[in-house]
């Protein structure tokens, strides 16, 4: 595998060949054929996933892959030019199709190694009919400019050279003269068009005639090439159903054209392979306009020979609601897919999975090496980084990609925990200057806005204590609907749920809490928002929420308050279910960490104490209660300290610190006969399970996965 990707050997190997190889029929970066999968309809490939995945990764690297081998196109739904038309063109001659229709010609008209450019005279064809339909005798430099893009996606390298420049110069002068008066200019423009279509003798001539007389079939056209372009144009007009008539034969000149360029003996022994368009953003208008007509056609039958593979964010559309789904893995060697009768059939939907630990320790192994410090000196890179990286993660390429670069950048530096990596600067580029890392994958998660109210709600724990937060701390206009919009947003963008937390992916939620956290320098908002949810959570008699107490001491802990949380878990251990004990420590416990400070907010030293607390150091220091078990008080104290540091994913698990965890859970499991085995399996467990950079799960649940 030549890519520089890591978990996508299923799309890029070689040997066996991966899915890439096996649908375009050339190896990725190599001139050598391959056997087709799919000799006859092929499927449109979209690869799912939520944001941070490295579907737009997979994308660009599928291009470098083919680029110069055989025609490729890459566009992105998401690009500013797909979003309006420009400022001097009528909104009704211009649609996000029609300009993604364009860039990808310019694109896949390049030439590739042994064949010369591909001519697109059916798309532009169709492309000058809708461009006139804006035109007017006042627009002579927007003319031409349009004009003139569109026509040159004829050039084909059998073109005397400068001729295509002079053709495309002469038929514009054509164009315009054919314009008169104030009146409608798209007929006389097709008419010009069609016109200098037919003239002359050479081949290129010839393709230009035959694209001429494609458009005949044009529904009530009556076999007219000029009515079809007519209509055309007054369809694309119209708008709603009628322009996505119009872009759908538009898609299918395109194809045509391509159909065109491998069409004969002579043509396919100088193209290997199949083209490929990328498309990524495809829920975008300009993206959905390509592939909705493509699924269609495929399923009336109207066949091409084209290589689709699109980027979806999240895992379902409605355009793909029977389309085919895989896990990118399974597609290794054989998709298996079989088109049903829907155009949605025609589409096979493939899930990326998040990396595994080991790739995250590849990655982190590759951004390290060669690490010094400004003196020359070698720089330890801490032997826990890659499990935590991939722990703090959760697999997310764009996260573990970023940190090994913050890595590279700030270990030299002293930073030494995930924590001081995503606060500190980081370069991404040498011309552009640094910015702490979180800031910069929030950028890139959360793009769009409402990235304010998403730092407050992540807090949260349910719609509930969300629209409670919302009322409290967010401006009136946000309210329910507010909240309601953005659960409605995380899960159409494929972030993952989980019960317990109302950002439930664990590394977004982690990015939210730090920038909440840095929101101020006095912290003032980090204490609001926590005191806010303690108020939602208090203790209300019988009208309390379920597991009000353990929210409630989770954000007690948040505000680096530790007493409450230690008396709930001292007192309740002798008479709880010894699994909802453990499993109330490890959830009060996941509180974000905010150290000691003062009223004011201000840092009294800047350390986590949480190791100290956790290992006795400070046991002196403290006076249990009075009437409570001295020793049972300190135990739970210092292991609730243990978990707080082990399981939080922005700092490096303390080997020292398991090995007290260890111990501490060993002397609780002698004081509960009745749930010795448990205590005594999460005694084995936790330590490694944190060192390995796993999540602490209480003995007996899920035992089916272990």
């Amino acid at each position: 595998m030549h890519s520089g990707l890591h978990g996508r050997g299923a799309l890029f190997d070689t040997d066996p060949p991966g899915l890439a190889s096996r649908l375009v029929g050339l190896r990725p970066y190599q001139l050598r054929a391959t056997p087709y999968e799919h000799s006859g309809e092929l499927p449109f490939v979209v690869f799912a996933g939520g944001r941070g995945l490295g579907k737009t990764a997979l994308l660009l690297e599928l291009r470098e892959a083919y680029r110069g081998h055989t025609p490729v196109a890459l566009i992105d739904g998401e690009e500013r030019q797909f979003a309006a038309p420009p400022a001097d063109r009528p909104a009704e001659s211009w649609s996000p199709v029609g300009q993604a229709l364009t860039t990808a010609a310019e694109q896949l008209a390049e030439p590739v190694k042994g064949a010369g450019r591909i001519g697109f005279p059916r798309l532009s064809s169709g492309l000058l009919a809708v461009a006139a339909g804006g035109w007017s005798n006042r627009d002579v430099p927007r003319i031409r400019q349009e004009a003139e893009r569109i026509l040159l996606l004829n050039e084909t390298d059998s073109w005397l050279s400068g001729f295509a420049g002079r053709w495309v110069s002469k038929v514009i002068s054509k164009l315009i003269a054919s314009m008169s008066g104030t009146g409608p200019v798209v007929e006389p423009i097709i008419e010009a068009t069609l016109e200098a279509f037919t003239e002359g003798v050479s081949p290129a001539h010839r393709r230009l005639r035959r694209a001429a007389t494609w458009y005949r079939d044009y529904p009530n056209a009556g076999g007219s090439p000029k009515l079809a372009l007519i209509l055309l144009s007054r369809h694309f007009r119209a708008g709603g159903d009628s322009r996505r008539h119009a872009e759908r034969h538009l898609v299918r000149a395109l194809l045509a054209d391509l159909d065109d360029a491998y069409a004969g003996v002579v043509q396919r022994s100088h193209r290997r392979g199949r083209p490929v368009l990328l498309i990524d953003n495809v829920q975008e208008p300009g993206g959905l306009g390509l592939l909705e007509p493509v699924l269609r056609d495929r399923a009336d039958g109207i066949a091409d020979q084209v290589v689709f593979f699109a980027a979806l964010r999240g895992y379902a559309h409605p355009a793909l609601r029977n389309a085919g789904r895989l896990a990118l893995p399974e597609a290794a060697r054989e998709t298996g897919w079989r088109p049903g009768t829907s155009p949605s059939s025609r589409a096979l939907l493939v899930s990326l999975p998040p990396l595994t630990p080991d790739d995250t320790l590849h990655i982190m192994d590759t951004a390290s090496g060669g690490l010094g410090t400004a003196s020359g000196g070698p720089v330890s890179v801490p032997p826990q980084l890659p499990h935590a990286t991939h722990r703090l993660t959760v697999g997310s390429p764009l996260g573990i990609t970023l940190l090994a670069a913050s890595a590279r950048q700030n270990l030299p530096e002293g930073a030494d925990s995930l924590g001081t990596l995503l606060t500190a600067d980081v370069a991404l580029h040498e011309d552009h200057a640094g910015r702490p890392a979180y800031q910069e994958l929030l950028d890139r998660l959360v793009p769009g806005g409402r990235l304010d109210e998403l730092t407050v709600l992540a807090a949260a724990h349910d719609r509930d204590s969300a629209c409670s937060l919302a009322e409290s701390r967010l401006p009136e206009d946000f309210g329910a609907s507010g909240v309601l919009d953005l659960e409605e947003r995380l899960a159409s963008e494929g972030w993952a749920t989980a019960d317990g937390q109302f950002v439930g992916d664990p590394f977004l939620r982690a990015l939210l809490l730090l920038r909440l956290h840095h929101g101020d320098r006095d912290h003032e908002r980090w204490r609001a928002v926590h005191r806010a949810l303690i108020d939602h959570y208090q203790d209300a008699g019988e009208t309390a929420l379920p597991d009000s107490a353990r929210y409630r001491l989770h954000h007690e802990l948040a505000l680096g308050k530790a007493d409450f949380a230690v008396a709930h878990l001292r007192d309740t251990f002798p008479r709880s279910d010894t699994r909802r004990w453990l499993s109330s420590l490890v959830f009060i416990a996941s509180a974000p960490y905010y150290h000691a400070h003062d009223p004011d907010g201000r840092d009294f030293d800047g350390h986590d104490h949480r190791a100290a607390v956790a290992l006795g150091r400070t046991d002196a220091a403290q006076l249990p209660p009075s009437g409570v078990d001295a020793v049972l008080h300190l135990r739970v104290r210092r292991l609730l300290h243990a978990v707080w540091q082990l399981t939080d994913p922005l700092v490096l698990p303390d080997p020292r610190v398991t090995e007290r965890l260890r111990f501490e859970l060993e002397q609780l499991s002698n004081l509960r006969p009745a749930g010795n085995a448990l205590l005594w399996r999460a005694s084995r467990d936790w330590p490694s399970d944190a060192l390995a950079g796993r999540p602490l799960r209480i003995p007996g649940d899920d035992e089916g996965d272990r």
